[in-house]
């Protein structure tokens, strides 16, 4: 290494050390700018619209941009801990979009693609205009700069009730046609009743009344009503609300297409209206039918308030006059029941309209067609009488059941509550009816006074008979009792005779028993006794002589704990050597045997030569031998 290298190096090692620290210095000073000048907190709910002060210009009339660009920035930041430097960028922290349960957020994007004329909602998000997506209960984080976020209630519909969808946009269907994707119309699937988050600026929702339903003709003043039964006493107090507030959109809209129709209609403003407070539904009568200026007025009011408070009521002008066979007037008040199924509400929104569309344009000229051409074939004294009546009101639900029906409208009833006739006609035939009736009830009392002697003498009858009955029951239970306790001996003394019976032939069998076997072991014992007998003769058959035979009869009966000890004699008589030789050895004795017998036998020395034994005379057959020394 040349000396300009060592000293580059050495110059290295001197400075070093100083580059370090003033590096050190530079991150600390850098992380304290960060940490106590370019931190900020973004807390929970919340969200912090950015604004860089440089960057490169955006395109004219951008609203928010992109990064890198100058400007309010699209994105926004979520709570937490951020680092943005202050000189670059400016932070507004807002509260973050909070869409509670029961309600959706519509969005209005103010940046993006413009629309076509005559547009409103955005194909996507990226373009302006309203989007057709909302936003469901949550937390979200929109920059407020470029979208606006409107909060309103979702629709709920209640139980009784079904949604009929109607798009608000797009091309037109062919008429009497539902609409499809990307039409505008009514679409053919309909709302079930639950809740539902659905743009109200794209999709029109209108809710119509299911199952049974009322309209009633009053008469003379022509109001009427729609009775529809909904309760929503048993739901929680969050959903009633918004059921409450779905059927107040309703009817509110209901009322001003009525009112449009028909601005002198005085019953509208007094519609149901509902109360979210105590969650009841309260309807208030139509004015017309509070002016009570003629009786018949005064029955119709009260008519109205006797509807239920649960009750959906709309005003529609209409009653039921004809003229009779006879020439007179006639107005009846009526009440007709019908019923709308689900499936075919879609079909009946589309060519008539709401519910009260249907009523006014359906189901009341129906009913003022039908009940003249019936009502034209009936006298008016018809209408009085009961039968006649009755007969009206039975013809007029059939036809229009049958009309109805075509229509996909259930008819379940058609009631007749009150009939008018012109007081001429009413009140002679009311007095030839009532004389009628009374003779009817004269009748009557004396068909009931004959009936009631008949059932005198026959409650008499039933009596006597029921006397008669309990004594013959008597007689029979005590004839039962001694049947039956004859019966009782009879089978007890049978029983008896036949034990008895069973007895002595039990004795019998017995009997037989014992002599059977007394003589079987006399029989044995003879047998036994005779074949020992013959093996003893042939045992001294064999042996030659009865005395060896007692000898070995002797000798197998002798005690087995007797000994034999052999003595071996000297010179001498046996005697002798017995005397002095022999010695009596003791024997064990065991506990339950006899004492031993010890015995000594003298046995001959060897130099004595043994002296032949003489042979026993032969016995006689019949003697016992003794046994020899």
């Amino acid at each position: 290494m040349n000396e300009s290298s060592a000293a580059a190096v050495s110059r290295f090692s001197r400075i070093w050390p100083a580059i370090v620290v003033v590096a050190l210095v530079l991150v600390l000073a850098w992380g304290g700018y960060q940490w106590f000048f370019c931190r900020f907190y973004v807390p929970p709910g919340h969200m912090a619209i950015v604004t860089a002060k440089s960057g490169k210009n955006p395109p004219p009339g951008a609203i928010l941009v992109e990064d890198g660009e100058k400007g309010i920035r699209r994105e926004v930041l979520a709570e937490g801990r951020h680092f943005l430097d202050p000189i670059f960028y400016d932070v507004k922290i807002v509260p973050a979009i909070q869409i509670p349960l029961g309600k959706v957020g519509l969005v209005t994007s103010k940046v993006g693609a413009e629309l076509p004329p005559g547009e409103i909602i955005a194909p996507d998000h990226r373009s302006k205009g309203l989007w057709r997506d909302v936003l469901g209960p949550g937390t979200y984080r929109l920059n407020p700069q470029g979208y606006q976020v409107e909060i309103v209630d979702a629709i709920n519909i209640p139980v009784g009730y079904a949604g009929v969808v109607t798009s608000q946009t797009g091309k037109a269907p062919q008429p009497g046609t539902f609409a499809g994707l990307g039409e505008k119309g009514v679409l053919r699937d309909i709302l079930q009743p639950g809740l539902y988050y659905i743009n109200t600026r794209a999709y029109q929702v209108n809710i119509i009344e299911i199952g049974m339903n009322q309209v009633s003709m009053t008469g003379e003043d022509g109001s009427s009503l729609i009775a529809g039964r909904n309760d929503l006493s048993s739901v929680g107090n969050a959903l009633q609300e918004m059921q409450l507030n779905t059927l107040n959109m309703q009817r509110t809209s209901r009322m001003k297409a009525a009112l449009a129709a028909n601005p002198e209609r005085v019953a509208a403003p007094a519609a149901a209206s509902v109360t979210a407070r105590d969650g009841a539904r309260k309807t208030a009568p139509p004015a017309a039918a509070m002016k009570a200026d003629t009786p018949r007025s005064e029955a119709m009011a009260q008519n109205l308030r006797n509807v239920d408070a649960d009750s959906v009521i709309y005003g529609i002008s209409r009653y039921v006059e004809f003229p009779s066979r006879d020439g007179f007037k006639i107005l009846i008040d009526m009440t007709v029941e019908f019923e709308l199924m689900p499936e075919h509400i879609s079909r009946l929104y589309l060519l008539y309209g709401d519910l009260p569309q249907v009523v006014e344009n359906i189901i009341l000229p129906q009913v003022l067609s039908i009940s003249r051409l019936k009502g034209s074939t009936y006298k008016a004294q018809d209408f009085i009488m009961g039968e006649g009546r009755e007969t009206f009101q039975n013809d007029l639900r059939n036809d229009l059941v049958k009309s109805l029906a075509e229509k996909n409208i259930i008819v379940h009833n058609a009631i007749i509550r009150n009939v008018e006739i012109p007081v001429d006609i009413l009140t002679p035939i009311r007095a030839v009816s009532i004389a009628r009736e009374q003779n009817l009830t004269n009748l009557s009392l004396q068909e009931t006074a004959k009936v009631q002697a008949e059932l005198n003498t026959e409650q008499a009858m039933i009596q006597q008979r029921s006397r008669e009955v309990e004594q013959e029951t008597r007689k029979l239970v005590a004839e039962i009792m001694a049947n039956q306790k004859n019966s009782v001996e009879k089978l007890r003394a049978e029983t008896a005779l036949a034990v008895a019976d069973l007895q002595l032939k039990k004795s019998e069998i017995e009997a037989r028993t014992v002599k059977l076997r007394g003589e079987t072991d006399v029989k044995v014992a003879f047998l036994k006794e005779n074949e020992l007998a013959n093996g003893a003769f042939l045992k001294s058959q064999v042996l030659g002589d009865l005395g060896i035979l007692a000898d070995l009869r002797f000798v197998e009966m002798l005690n087995p704990a007797v000994q034999t000890r052999i003595i071996h004699a000297g010179e001498g008589t046996l005697w002798t050597d017995l005397k002095t030789s022999s010695v009596a050895l003791p024997l064990p004795v065991s506990r339950n045997a006899e004492p031993a017998v010890s015995r000594s036998v003298a046995t001959p020395s060897p130099a004595a030569s043994p002296t032949p034994m003489p042979a026993p005379a032969p016995a006689p057959s019949n003697s016992v031998p003794s046994m020899r020394q």
